[in-house]
């Protein structure tokens, strides 16, 4: 017998996003089907900037003239620059070469305040700013940050001490390109970190845009031909020279990623057949898709059509843009979910099997009509600790709303071009609930949004989100969720390479049930995560043992411990695998 809700409440959402009284009907469940919890209407997340210090307003640079650069840009990074345990800032501004707007960093104190230490630190760069990327690119156990913009790509080592030194050109790097996304990855499994980049579309700005009831607006990626996103293979520190150097090849031609060209967004790296080897995943925007599948000898074979995860279940190829990764079903294989235009729909791909995905949107309540927006940054995690990831997609349009007149002062520019954000908790059974209108800090309020790092900022163990938007100013969501479950954090070091083992696969085992989740902080869209695995673990306050698959395809199964705790597991002190 078919058992529902007794009591509807209708909460109704921002213009575009999901009324509540649509989705309550998933709290209805069969005596044999799963049975779904009802979560308090209080909020997951509270707006605590201003009480933390966090006072940066992102800058894209004059407005009207409709340079397409501005409109992409606003990556940001969650890091420990400092290596004092606590999570740091990095925002990137875009205002361009000649602004007094430079990427700004902020240091976070013993009370938890941000410090802007931005000055003097070498990563203080004006720029067409677009994202961030973070590595320990010469194994000295400190994060080195790479910056994307368009025309160039910078990198930046860490010197120990608060400051970094730009070593692009002396590491041999060079894409005079439009990049946007980049993810440092070990594809040859040497154990130094290479650097794939997602270069966006040949942009000419003298090219002038308009669209039908709109006039004059941004260029669309279909006006211009696409580009080769470029790999760079780390050599390692050059003989005789010091050991904190590195040097990078350009393996772009060699490996095979110049074969296809794409208006590359967003990426993401991670084994996708299981065997053991990293591959590349671009969400390319209006263009299929690529996933790049290692041929563990140098060289990647494309393949993102074979395996069903280049266009959505129609055939077609849409607007994907962010990315986000994680265990939807709990089935231990990740799933892929892509944001895209208003006018489509946002993509989830489920792996069946190994290797291989079905678009699965329509099955998990993410394709209503109602719930479409134009997502940027996107993440798949356990807000609540109830063990089922959740998603959270910020939001922001490419082109003007016709119901919104066109701006005329700067000021006013980007109004057209607002939405809300929007939250959605995983109902357990691979379906997702719309709890937006639950969220007025985080879902309350239409802006030109555009990436979101997670991250336990604060140390209480739950995932904090930071989010950027256009001209405006960051926002940091403290994870205030009621009745959170018991939760683990675990970084995963390897300690001959004294840094994070970026391509790990960590398992946590509680009883029959199993987490998996998969180590690299390079997802979203144009940002830089969290660097530690992140498990919600329902009521379970001990976990029985905790497996690592390490990226150069050894196996260790560590010991249980109780939950509610960060730990870092490092490579050789755990028991031998071999499941």
């Amino acid at each position: 017998m078919m058992k529902c809700l007794s009591r509807v409440r209708f909460r109704w959402l921002p213009v575009g996003l999901l009324p509540l009284a649509f989705v309550l009907p998933f709290g209805c469940h069969s005596g044999s089907g799963p049975k779904v919890k009802v979560e308090p209407d209080r909020p997951w997340f509270a707006d605590v900037t201003d009480e933390v210090g966090l006072n940066v307003i992102h800058d894209s640079g004059p407005k009207g003239d409709y340079f397409m650069p501005q409109l992409t840009g606003g990556g940001a990074a969650l890091l420990d620059f400092d290596n004092d345990g606590r999570l740091d800032i990095y925002l990137i501004q875009g205002g361009g070469p000649g602004s007094h707007s430079t990427n700004r960093l902020l240091h976070q104190n013993a009370a938890g305040k941000f410090e802007d230490v931005s000055a003097g630190s070498g990563v203080d760069i004006a720029g067409y700013g677009q994202g961030v990327a973070v590595g320990d690119v010469n194994n000295d156990g400190w994060p080195d940050i790479l910056v994307t913009e368009f025309g160039e790509i910078r990198l930046f080592l860490n010197r120990h001490n608060g400051t970094f030194d730009n070593c692009t050109k002396e590491a041999g790097l060079d894409n005079p390109l439009w990049a946007i996304s980049a993810a440092f990855l070990d594809y040859d499994r040497d154990g130094f970190l290479d650097l794939v980049v997602v270069n966006y579309v040949e942009y000419n700005a003298e090219k002038a845009c308009s669209h039908r009831g709109i006039g004059r607006d941004f260029c669309g990626p279909s006006a211009f031909p696409g580009t080769i996103s470029k790999l760079f293979r780390n050599l390692g520190p050059k003989a005789g020279a010091d050991k904190s150097s590195v040097r990078y090849e350009d393996t772009t031609f060699t490996s095979g990623l110049a074969t296809k060209a794409g208006p590359g967004l967003g990426v993401v790296c991670a084994d996708f057949d299981g065997d053991g080897w990293p591959d590349i995943f671009i969400a390319n925007d209006g263009a299929p898709n690529h996933l790049w599948m290692n041929q563990k000898n140098g060289t990647f074979v494309e393949e993102g059509v074979l395996r069903g995860i280049a266009r959505n279940s129609m055939g077609q190829a849409e607007a994907n843009m962010g990315v986000a990764i994680g265990d939807v079903d709990g089935q231990g294989d990740f799933e892929i979910f892509v944001t895209h235009l208003s006018e489509e729909s946002h993509r989830l791909w489920k792996q069946s099997p190994r290797g291989h995905f079905q678009d699965q949107t329509g099955a998990t309540g993410l394709g209503m009509p109602t719930s479409h927006s134009t997502g940027f940054g996107t993440l798949l995690a356990d807000f609540d600790h109830n063990g089922a990831v959740d998603l959270v997609l910020v939001n922001g349009r490419v082109r003007r709303d016709s119901l919104v007149p066109a701006a005329t002062v700067s000021e006013e520019f980007w109004v057209p071009y607002r939405e809300p954000n929007q939250l959605y908790s995983n109902a357990g059974n691979s379906r997702f609930i719309n709890r937006s209108n639950l969220e007025p800090a985080l879902c309350g309020i239409p802006s030109v949004w555009r990436g979101v790092a997670s991250g336990d900022v604060d140390g209480d163990g739950a995932l904090d989100l930071l989010v950027t938007r256009l001209d405006g100013s960051v926002r940091l969501y403290r994870n205030v969720a009621p009745n959170r479950g018991h939760w683990l954090l675990v970084r995963a070091m390897d300690p001959l390479l004294e840094r994070d083992a970026y391509g790990s696969e960590i398992t946590v085992s509680v009883g029959e049930t199993r987490w998996t989740r998969w180590l690299n902080p390079a997802y979203s869209y144009a940002c830089s995560n969290d660097p530690r695995a992140h498990f919600g673990l329902g009521s379970a306050n001990h976990v029985d043992s905790i497996r690592v698959l390490w990226p150069d395809g050894k196996k260790e199964m560590f010991s249980g411990r109780r939950t509610d705790q960060s730990i870092v597991l490092k490579k050789g002190e755990g028991q031998p695998a071999t499941d």
